[in-house]
């Protein structure tokens, strides 16, 4: 097992990779930049060092820094959490060069999983359905020339994106053009990656994702699914495990595609695959190569650390259990709630001058958030995740209700009323929402 771990991120998920590698005796090096001094990620690591300047191009992706940092510190792995760079091949490649364990698939298996238009292909190596869509795309007019092959709308994807970052559905050829510009300058601000591809983009489907968990011995077991379909802007904002209304077939179907995959491309650690799903059709649409936001609410569900596990099995260790030794125990649901006007819902900033976190039974917030703590324009705008769990879907529903109700947070504007609403939304409360649920209500 490693001795020490750094974290090349920020915020809530560093704040959860440092819990965790406490509860696992690994010391822990955190990284911050000049925004983020009072940030509570760096005050809980055993050692924290400012690595730049605010944006992260100057600190959190400056992928030199950091591995020069990890050298001097003595660390055997580095942990990049989600976004940022957990998901660069560059990054993992110096990782591997620096004899530094980065915590995460191997820089060729990412290359292939992480960067998205190959995924594409391999998956339909495999077998698995895929919508139509292009290659790297090198200009604006290959873009128009492929939007109007394949048919409006289409969807701009950043292949390193992630977060809801660099990604933009268009619906008209007057659109693209400028799109395609924005994308690739929010790419690689973001993930230090502009190549951009398209698709085809389906309408009013489910947004289903499948945890999976590998070893170095090839071993592939499927920790859960669950429903990511509540989106605003391509910005996921609700996700909930397992996920309703999908039959026992369908599942099935989907896992045993989730395990062929990975195994295809001898993939390890923590992934996801994500599909969109149409009726009793399925359609490959990416796979995470990393942590995901929503990794908490399979872990309330299933009963399982998924940081933990993705770090015994960076570090070379067996899943010593199988898929059938992991029942689904409970329905959990995760809210995110984010720094944003409520009218337009434009990112916010301020300070934290009142803060009540819910508590009881099966309730949890990851979050990186104190009292006066400065929220500041520079990175993402979640500022937390409210994760609730009951033994059966109602009960959830009931529970995070009534954990919204009694969330406080004063002097940040924030999206828990909006969270309200869709816990009153019938067709939420009924299970058979899909990605265009948002309209109207948002």
């Amino acid at each position: 097992m490693f001795e020490k771990i750094l974290i090349a991120n920020r915020g809530e998920i560093a704040v959860r990779i440092i819990r965790a590698c406490k509860e696992m005796g690994i010391r822990t090096v955190a990284i911050y930049s000049a925004a983020d001094e009072e940030a509570l990620h760096a005050q809980m690591a055993d050692e924290s060092y400012c690595i730049g300047g605010a944006l992260a191009k100057d600190s959190y992706l400056n992928m030199d820094s950091i591995i020069t940092l990890a050298q001097k510190t003595g660390v055997e792995a580095i942990h990049p959490g989600y976004g940022m760079l957990s998901e660069n091949v560059e990054f993992a490649r110096l990782c591997e060069e620096n004899n530094i364990k980065l915590i995460g698939p191997t820089a060729a298996v990412m290359e292939k999983m992480g960067q998205k238009e190959r995924a594409r292909k391999i998956a339909m190596d495999c077998g698995i359905r895929v919508t139509p869509g292009s290659k790297l795309l090198t200009s604006a007019k290959e873009a128009v020339e492929n939007a109007e092959q394949i048919g409006y709308p289409v969807i701009l994807k950043a292949r390193a994106g992630g977060g809801g970052k660099g990604i933009r559905v268009v619906r008209s050829r007057d659109e693209i053009r400028e799109a395609f510009t924005q994308i690739k300058k929010e790419a690689e601000n973001s993930f230090g990656d502009n190549g951009v591809f398209l698709e085809k983009y389906l309408e009013k489907v489910k947004h289903i994702e499948v945890q999976i968990l590998a070893d170095c011995k090839g071993k592939v077991i499927v920790l859960g699914d669950r429903d990511c379909s509540v989106q605003r802007k391509n910005q996921k904002l609700i996700e909930e495990s397992p996920a309703p209304v999908i039959s026992d077939e369908l599942r099935k179907r989907l896992y045993q595609a989730s395990v062929t995959l990975a195994g295809k491309v001898g993939y390890t650690t923590v992934g996801t695959i994500e599909y969109l799903v149409k009726g009793e059709d399925y359609y490959f649409m990416e796979m995470n190569t990393r942590l995901q936001v929503e990794h908490s609410v399979t872990e309330m569900a299933y009963g399982i650390d998924i940081v933990e596990w993705q770090i015994r099995t960076a570090a070379g260790i067996e899943i010593p259990f199988n898929r059938e030794d992991i029942p689904q125990k409970k329905h959990a649901i995760e809210c995110r709630i984010c720094a944003e006007n409520s009218v337009d819902f434009t990112p916010s900033v301020g300070k934290v001058e009142l803060l009540h976190i819910p508590g009881g039974v099966d309730v949890r917030f990851d979050s990186a958030l104190y009292q006066n703590y400065e929220i500041t324009p520079f990175y993402d705008s979640m500022l937390g995740k409210l994760i609730v769990c009951a033994d059966t879907r109602e009960g959830a529903i009931r529970k995070m209700k009534s954990a919204l109700s009694e969330l406080v947070l004063v002097g940040v504007d924030n999206n828990r009323e909006m969270h309200m609403r869709f816990m009153e939304n019938r067709e939420f409360t009924i299970g058979t929402y899909n990605t265009g649920i948002c309209r109207g209500m948002t």
